[in-house]
């Protein structure tokens, strides 16, 4: 059976693609709560400096090994070293994919819930709401609909085509939102705590924080960028796409703390509020606000569209698995694809006070089955994954045969090449290891007493 690979039609089309992955909950959602609870400004500039110096050149790393092999994870490592146990670090990758896939949708689905929540039930508790079956299921399944009906129009068709219009439309509907909280009356509080660093604030701890954020954010290490730089034409500019994606990424992320910590201190909220701050503080803010339903129902819409954009990539990801190693039809695997996460994310939409016993699960301090997914898969194998095909490119397959392929389509330097290959040969690793020891209490133990948290 032929093949039924596509490919970007423009390079627009691929960067807004690419960023759309990485742009999601991730961003929206963890990214104001984690720079609440770190701090505000001088997180924000670590942050900053850990997207530039460590994540960006994992880009790069991700992209090109896509680009020049033209296949998914697991193809990607088998055409440059075949036979070779690095095939299961793409295997790992399609399997992160998929099982992030699967309660990811699961909170999508309660961001595309409180659309009409907004409008019909505003006073009904978050934990009422994500804890009825037959709210959290059916939504879930929706969430996986929609994913599923954009990435069975192929690359260029689907894929791009959507990428082009909610990639736009979310940037509007922020801007939107912006502008109201701005015109708060004590708004500028907010903005001071998210601009204005205090380096005093700083440690160790925060650092390891904003370098997960960053690989969080950009969603790193699950093979997205492998399989999109898989679509690219060989003369595509690799460096320019991939700064560009980096830049949306971060500007979105950055828009969205001007979303909410201008609202969160004219209203007195806690910005330190936690991973309950766009669901259960937002709210309260909107219903405080003139005009709060129609703000709130605006911010759920761009939220909804932000996740969209990620759970297509996410599927996107086992989807190329399956066409390109098994030969199975785009349509075929999709649907098989979306059943399965449907099936294995069952349990995460569950977990939030249906099923006592998936609610009570516990694991290194995460309560219910959903958030020991998002521990072990969204924490604990991302890092693996990112800190192992780091180290793949850079060392396996090697900084040489790396840097050519880079070059392919752009005048990038030799230079650039060799700073680029000592980043990720050295800088990333030793990082994205650090990040992995901090989320077990040993190694945060083993961390404080080398004096690095």
């Amino acid at each position: 059976m032929q093949r039924q690979r596509g490919q970007w039609k423009s390079s627009v089309g691929f960067v807004l693609a690419a960023a759309g992955s990485a742009i999601g909950l991730g961003n929206i959602w963890r990214f104001p709560y984690v720079t609440g609870t770190n701090g505000g400004g001088a997180f924000v500039v670590i942050y900053l400096i850990c997207i530039l110096l460590i994540c960006l050149p994992y880009v790069f790393a991700e992209l090109v090994l896509g680009r020049r092999t033209s296949r998914n994870p697991v193809g990607a490592i088998r055409t440059l070293r075949p036979g070779s146990r690095w095939i299961a670090v793409g295997g790992l990758a399609v399997l992160t994919a998929l099982f992030i896939l699967s309660y990811y949708a699961v909170i999508a689905g309660w961001a595309f819930g409180y659309i009409f929540k907004s409008l019909l039930a505003p006073a009904m508790p978050h934990g009422a709401f994500t804890a009825s079956p037959i709210v959290a299921v059916p939504l879930f399944a929706i969430f996986l609909v929609l994913t599923v009906l954009v990435v069975i129009g192929g690359i260029e068709h689907g894929i791009e085509r959507w990428s082009k219009i909610l990639m736009p439309v979310l940037l509007v509907l922020m801007l939107a939102v912006i502008v109201r909280g701005l015109t708060l009356d004590g708004a500028m509080k907010g903005v001071a705590f998210f601009l204005k660093p205090d380096f005093s604030k700083v440690t160790a701890s925060v650092v390891v924080a904003a370098l997960g954020q960053a690989f969080y954010s950009l969603s790193l290490g699950m093979g997205a960028m492998i399989t999109y730089g898989s679509y690219l034409p060989k003369s595509a500019n690799l460096r320019i796409s991939g700064a560009y994606v980096a830049l949306f990424d971060t500007m979105i992320a950055l828009l969205a703390g001007f979303m909410i910590f201008p609202a969160l201190f004219a209203l007195g909220k806690d910005p330190a509020s936690g991973p309950t701050l766009i669901f259960e503080v937002l709210p309260e803010i909107f219903k405080a606000m003139p005009l709060g339903g129609l703000v709130a129902v605006f911010f759920f819409i761009l939220l909804s569209i932000a996740a969209l954009t990620s759970t297509v990539s996410l599927l996107e990801v086992p989807v190329s698995y399956f066409v390109d190693e098994r030969r199975w039809t785009r349509s075929r695997s999709v649907w098989t694809v979306g059943v399965i996460a449907f099936l294995i994310g069952l349990p995460s939409a569950l977990s939030q006070g249906a099923v006592p016993s998936l609610s009570s699960m516990s694991l290194q301090g995460n309560t219910s089955f959903l958030y020991i997914m998002d521990f072990v898969w969204g924490n604990l194998s991302l890092a693996i994954g990112a800190m192992l095909l780091s180290i793949f490119v850079g060392w396996i397959w090697g900084v040489q045969r790396a840097g050519d392929a880079l070059q392919r389509g752009s005048s990038t330097s030799e230079r650039f090449v060799r700073v680029w290959g000592f980043f990720l040969r050295w800088v990333c690793p030793a990082f994205i290891f650090l990040v992995l020891l901090s989320l077990f209490p040993a190694g945060g133990r083993l961390l404080t007493l080398l004096g690095l948290s």
